[in-house]
């Protein structure tokens, strides 16, 4: 990329002769201009991107927990419908061990032992709140504890041809007014009779289910039989849909336990199930798995939420950052820097920001004020000095075509008469060269007076000015110099052109000493607005200084006097280049001030 030293003109006011305020600039891009600044490039490398991670992790952290508080209450309820499941087991065995005594006291069927068995089994009848009975190997009732209507239509909901002498014991339902009851029944072996205890199932599952689901707690206990009908339930809410589609409780009556999870509208809800295999039925926990978290627990859940502001904040810090602080900020070195480059006006529009940007500004655009006051008298100074060296130009160009050349003329004509008055046989050869060296004496002071006083200039015009001086610079076999004109010519203010015409010397006369090239070429170029001049070489370029203070103490004295004489006359000026690409010049004017 090349370097670029420019100078844009001011404005079109009506004179090309008062100083105007010209802006040069380096057009060196850097892709990282936007991001300068310390406390931004912290903010957003550093604290934002930190911020970022923390809120991922303690989201990431958030719903890990969660799985595994869903996961946990899902493998206590396992557990727990499991134990129920036991314990109904449990209390429907022991309360067919109480039938054992029985079984053995009315074991050969008569009548006194029948009568005995049920004296001695009133106890029972508390467990037994729909009686007891015996039965004979054929099914038919021999006695009871006094239920006799319930009892005689038990042999028609049950088989009871399958408790022969070989049952030992089992268990069976039967459901009266809609009620389920259970049927427990034992046989010793070898013995006549089968005695039968029953009870309410409800009773059974109240006293185990209850305590640890009480109808205000959170989850709600189901128990269903092979026909999908619920003999039991506690606890709030209850099954939705047909519990034939309803999810474990079909496994549940295949004899699988587990858990699964269901929605429930807006909630999830863990639903374990467990078989109760003597009876065949199913045993269903059904609650909501964030309910059962510890409300604490919960607390620390949300508490990464915090977080949120957090980001937020560093967010609204960055973007303070960018637009209160290092924009402004950014803003004002551009204008800086045009200052720096002689555009005083460009300091005194606001950029805005915190107060004390705006008080910086302020002071810079004081200082500006001051500097261009200075600025100004040192302008008039160097204008008072440029016009007193082309005047003393003038003066030594007029002496020297005065007085000087025609002093070498003469001589050279003497040289002349003395060849003529000599004798034919005489030797010439000093008088010869006496005559050479004083032609050669003669075309070398008329190349300085054109150098000193360019009389083209005065005469035929600024093109013409121009071409004579690449004719002459040409005369290097080094370098090949071409010229070009675009456009009819448009005479300036002679000030102004002898301007042009210095600035175009310098610069042929760098790329002669300096740029090591073997082409040039200078373009001038009449518009309807502006009067251009180009200088381009294929030469070794350089490093074009970034401002004018490093234009001296980096040796670019030639620089210095050409922004001095753009400023002078309002010129626009740009140099373009880069070690190994050349160079190119570029000088601009308005063309609405006219000789």
């Amino acid at each position: 990329m090349k370097n670029s030293f420019k100078s844009e003109i001011a404005g079109q006011e009506d004179t090309a002769r008062t100083p105007i305020p010209v802006f040069f600039r380096n057009d060196r891009k850097r892709w990282f201009a936007s991001w300068r600044g310390t406390t931004l490039q912290v903010i957003a490398a550093i604290v934002l991107p930190l911020t970022l991670l923390l809120v991922a992790s303690s989201f990431g952290s958030f719903f890990i927990h969660q799985n595994a508080m869903r996961s946990m209450v899902g493998e206590r309820d396992e557990r727990a419908v499991r134990a129920a499941a036991s314990a109904i087991e449990s209390e429907i065995h022991h309360q067919m061990d109480s039938l054992r005594g029985l079984a053995y006291l009315a074991r050969d069927g008569s009548k006194e032992s029948l009568n005995h068995a049920l004296t001695d089994s009133t106890y029972l009848l508390d467990d037994f709140n729909f009686g007891l009975a015996f039965f004979s190997q054929n099914g038919n009732l021999l006695t009871d504890s006094g239920n006799t209507s319930f009892w005689a239509t038990v042999p028609g909901q049950i088989d009871l041809s399958a408790w022969k002498a070989q049952v030992f014991r089992g268990v069976n339902t039967i459901t009266v007014d809609g009620k389920p009851i259970i049927l427990a029944a034992f046989a010793v072996p070898n013995g006549n009779v089968v005695v039968m205890g029953a009870f309410s199932a409800a009773s059974v599952l109240q006293g185990v289910l209850a305590k640890d689901f009480p109808e205000d707690g959170n989850a709600a206990v189901y128990v269903f039989d092979q026909a999908y009908k619920t003999v039991f339930q506690s606890g709030p809410g209850a099954i939705e849909g047909n519990p034939a589609q309803h999810a474990g409780i079909p496994d549940a009556l295949a004899g699988k336990s587990g858990a699964t999870y269901v929605q429930s509208g807006s909630d999830e809800h863990v639903l374990a199930y467990s078989p109760v295999i003597i009876t065949g039925w199913a045993v269903v926990i059904e609650e909501s798995w964030e309910v059962v978290a510890n409300p604490t627990l919960q607390t620390t859940q949300v508490t990464p939420l915090i977080l949120i502001p957090a980001l937020l904040l560093a967010v609204l810090a960055l973007w303070f950052g960018a637009e209160q602080i290092v924009k402004p900020l950014r803003l004002l070195e551009a204008k800086a820097a045009k200052l720096a480059w002689g555009d005083f006006d460009e300091i005194e529009q606001p950029v805005q920001g915190i107060a004390e940007i705006r008080h910086l500004q302020t002071e810079l655009a004081h200082m500006a004020r001051r500097l261009q006051a200075a600025q100004q008298n040192l302008h008039s100074y160097i204008g008072a000095i440029t016009q007193g060296q082309e005047d003393e130009r003038q003066r030594l160009a007029r002496e020297l075509h005065d007085d000087t050349i025609q002093a070498l003329i003469a001589l050279k004509q003497r040289a002349q008469l003395t060849r003529l008055a000599l004798p034919k046989d005489v030797s010439l050869q000093n008088l010869t060269e006496l005559e050479t060296l004083t032609e050669q004496t003669i075309d070398n002071l008329r190349r300085t007076i054109r150098a000193l006083r360019p009389i083209y200039l005065e005469d035929l015009g600024l093109v013409a000015a121009l071409e004579m001086l690449v004719n002459e610079n040409g005369q290097n076999p080094n370098l090949m110099i071409e010229f070009q004109r675009i456009g009819q010519e448009i005479r300036l203010p002679p000030d102004t052109e002898l301007a042009l015409y210095r600035m175009a010397q310098e610069s042929l006369s760098n790329t002669m000493r300096h740029s090591q090239a073997s082409r040039a070429s200078l373009r001038i170029e009449f518009n309807a607005q502006t009067v251009n001049i180009y200088v381009d070489d294929n030469g070794v370029g350089f490093d074009v200084p970034k401002s004018p203070a490093e234009l001296a103490p980096s040796g670019h004295f030639g620089l210095v006097g050409l922004y001095e004489r753009a400023q002078l006359i309002g010129a626009g000026f740009e140099i373009v280049s880069s070690p190994g690409k050349g160079t190119h010049l570029s000088i601009s004017i308005l063309n609405n001030i006219r000789a």
